[in-house]
């Protein structure tokens, strides 16, 4: 049956099908088991499209959302502001409607946008190089591993038990087919072959603790390992820069800084390295230079990707754009500079601690600790029921809870406090969890 959406018309498809030697389209397909080639959907009828615009809104409005709720939850996508003017600049025409660009060279404005992210997260991270952006924080830590092993020539990764667990999973999907072995090391456990590519850490660790990376950094070294942090690009405000203590590749989930939640994506990867790394960046770099009138240019200087150049010295396969969602974090970041991005950290910092010690004085409950015990904006609280019932009770008070977190810590909850939560939001929390302890 033809297609109003199909251009192909009945010779072409007749032409087609003769050339790899087919008599029609179901031949084509013939292989696939008929009980998966044309299962049954189950969809509903079709409906208006003023129907189904009152369908998606009913649909819509069961979600739950930061800002309807107090939400202290995080674990990897956080509730922060975001200034007006990200979204009224990422909003214009010329920004949204900007994909890759295949004649980079006439696409100035945008390729200055890339430059001039890359160099605030040079100077965010303290790394020599940074690329143009990857998809979002998770792939961003896969691509270093991967990275990590054509720079070293060594076939084995090691991740630190204390890194998110969505990372890990992540990590051992991009190492499957080039067939590099994961090993999770733990902390005062760890012995590195001399096999070993790379040690992984993430900097404030899954669980909210900062760990001791200068140790961790001396024990990658000495194996001849490279140094792979997975960093919050928030706790950069006070913190010091993975550069301090011998990163070697610095990757981050950059929706902190001026992305929204959207119940989880786009978002936007962070990718940086020591400068004697960069032919094995993955992504693409943009350069500034002068053009043949002496006047300031911008160009992709690097692009080491499968659609540049042969497939088999291709470093990545980063083919879609994450121009929109970078523009977004670099205006962030030149609205706020430094002062306002160590201010948002302090403000994270000291409602975390202050909601972390109402809580260790509720009967019940107790501060787990990791590392160093030292955190950041997020802690893991031990609750006197499951997380699940705690959460369930939150959410009745209008209150969005943590990330239940049973799997490593025995009735382990995941609190995240951000400069979003006022000291009432703080306070409420603590009383409705009280309310629980004692019922």
């Amino acid at each position: 049956m033809s297609s109003p959406f199909t251009p192909n018309t009945e010779e072409h498809r007749k032409k087609m099908l003769a050339t790899i030697g087919m008599d029609s389209v179901e031949d084509l397909f013939k292989d696939i088991p008929e009980k998966v080639r044309n299962p049954n959907l189950n969809l509903p009828k079709a409906m208006s499209e003023l129907d189904l615009r009152a369908y998606a809104s009913e649909l819509s409005s069961r979600n739950v959302s930061a800002g309807e709720y107090t939400s202290f939850l995080g674990a990897g996508s956080y509730w922060h502001h975001i200034p007006a003017v990200v979204s009224s600049i990422a909003s214009r025409g010329e920004f949204m409607t900007a994909y890759t660009p295949y004649q980079p060279e006439v696409s100035q404005g945008t390729l200055q946008v890339a430059y001039e992210f890359q160099s605030m997260i040079c100077q965010l991270t303290g790394m020599d190089v940074a690329n143009a952006g990857m998809y979002d924080g998770s792939t961003s830590l896969a691509e270093a591993a991967l990275m990590a092993c054509r720079v070293t020539r060594r076939n084995k990764v090691a991740i630190l038990n204390s890194t998110s667990p969505l990372y890990t999973d992540v990590l051992d999907t991009y190492v499957q087919a080039p067939g590099i072995d994961l090993e999770i090391v733990e902390e005062g456990h760890m012995t590195l072959g001399d096999e070993i590519a790379c040690l992984i850490v993430q900097q404030p660790n899954f669980f909210g603790y900062l760990e001791d990376m200068q140790n961790l950094a001396n024990i990658a070294h000495d194996a001849g390992a490279l140094l792979v942090v997975s960093v919050d690009p928030v706790s950069l405000g006070m913190f010091n820069p993975p550069s301090d203590y011998g990163a070697d590749i610095v990757v981050a989930e950059g929706q902190g800084i001026g992305v929204p939640m959207s119940y989880g994506g786009p978002y936007v990867g962070i990718f940086a390295c020591r400068q004697e790394f960069v032919r094995q960046m993955p992504g693409r770099i943009v350069g500034k230079t002068l053009d043949t009138q002496g006047k300031e240019a911008y160009v992709l200087t690097l692009q080491a990707r499968e659609q540049h150049i042969r497939r088999e010295h291709a470093t990545s396969n980063i083919c879609t754009s994450v121009a929109l969602i970078s523009l977004m974090m670099t205006v962030y970041l030149a609205c706020m500079g430094k002062q306002g991005m160590r201010k948002v950290a302090e403000l994270c910092y000291h409602k975390a601690h202050y909601a972390a010690s109402l809580i260790s004085a509720i009967p019940g409950f107790s501060i787990v600790e990791y590392g160093t015990g030292i955190f950041f904006r997020e802690f893991t609280v031990r609750c006197p029921v499951p997380p699940k019932e705690v959460n369930q009770s939150l959410l009745e008070k209008g209150i969005i809870g943590g990330f239940d977190v049973s799997e490593y810590s025995e009735n382990g909850l995941l609190l995240c406090v951000t400069e979003m939560n006022s000291r009432e939001d703080i306070e409420n929390l603590s009383d409705a969890l009280r309310e629980i302890g004692e019922s």
